[in-house]
């Protein structure tokens, strides 16, 4: 799950904000290796449920019983009012949306954002699965999506800055001719759900905090086949595109070691990135 940018925040108030980041030890990072793996599983199972007829709803059960038999609590669930276990996106849909009793229909794209809560420790994590055959422009919007995830990843190390996270990811996106969401931004997490730093997936290098290890955070950028405008729906969760465009995400949960950083939500199975997960 991910939470409302606030423009300008991280480049006006950034050593304020570098004094407030948690930094974590060892003992941190293997909890959140076994949270992170554990997610990654439930992602996985989701694969072989994916199929046209099936209801978003039906995803949200599946997920709440993957948590619960393997001693895990889904930190969407109740989260500030949202009563839902995961976070189900559809085509033009950006970010939270919420499972239901919409059908899934064959050509449709859908993100799963999954957070279990284990042994106290958080793994967020999301990706795109496609509901039977998809059209071409689907499908590269799926893989520029990941590969803009990878970008920013790639730039996640000691020494470098949140914006030189954004600026990557910005670049790919763009040189892509798709847009990157502003709305949205990456995360700090570990004991709790959501904390510093704000990672802003566009930006310049140089701005925002100055990466140090133990820092543990999400990347998970937004992508638009059109424009980058969103706007929130009446039930005060869903985001659309405003051109009705479709959106795609990935998401990683990652630290920050001594030379770079370690992905703890990487699939088990191999099926975190395209085409794996496109069945």
């Amino acid at each position: 799950m991910i939470i409302r940018a606030r423009p300008g925040h991280e480049k006006n108030k950034s050593m304020i904000a570098a004094e407030k980041i948690r930094l974590h030890d060892a003992e941190a990072f293997e909890g959140m290796r076994i949270a992170g793996q554990l997610t990654a599983a439930a992602l996985d199972m989701m694969v072989e449920h994916m199929r046209p007829g099936i209801t978003t709803q039906y995803l949200d059960d599946v997920a709440l019983e993957f948590a619960l038999d393997h001693g895990a609590i889904p930190a969407p669930l109740n989260y500030r009012g949202f009563a839902k276990s995961i976070c189900t996106s559809l085509n033009h849909v950006v970010c939270h949306g919420i499972p239901g009793d919409r059908i899934l229909k064959e050509g449709d794209i859908l993100n799963i954002d999954i957070t279990l809560i284990k042994d106290g420790w958080h793994g967020d994590s999301s990706r795109m699965y496609a509901v039977g055959e998809i059209s071409r422009k689907a499908e590269r919007l799926i893989e520029i999506t990941y590969e803009s995830l990878m970008h920013g990843i790639e730039a996640a190390k000691p020494g470098n800055t949140t914006g030189h996270i954004g600026a990557a990811i910005q670049a790919y996106a763009e040189g892509e001719r798709c847009s990157v969401v502003r709305d949205f931004c990456g995360h700090g997490l570990g004991r709790v759900f959501h904390d510093r730093p704000n990672i802003l997936h566009y930006g310049a290098e140089g701005e925002g905090p100055v990466l140090k290890p133990g820092m543990l955070f999400t990347i998970e950028p937004m992508i638009n086949l059109g424009g980058h405008g969103v706007k929130i729906l009446a039930d005060g969760w869903t985001a659309v595109t405003r051109d009705r465009s479709l959106s795609a995400q990935f998401e990683h949960t990652l630290g920050i070691t001594q030379d770079g950083c370690e992905v703890f939500t990487t699939s088990p199975a191999g099926l975190d990135c395209p085409p794996c997960n496109i069945s």
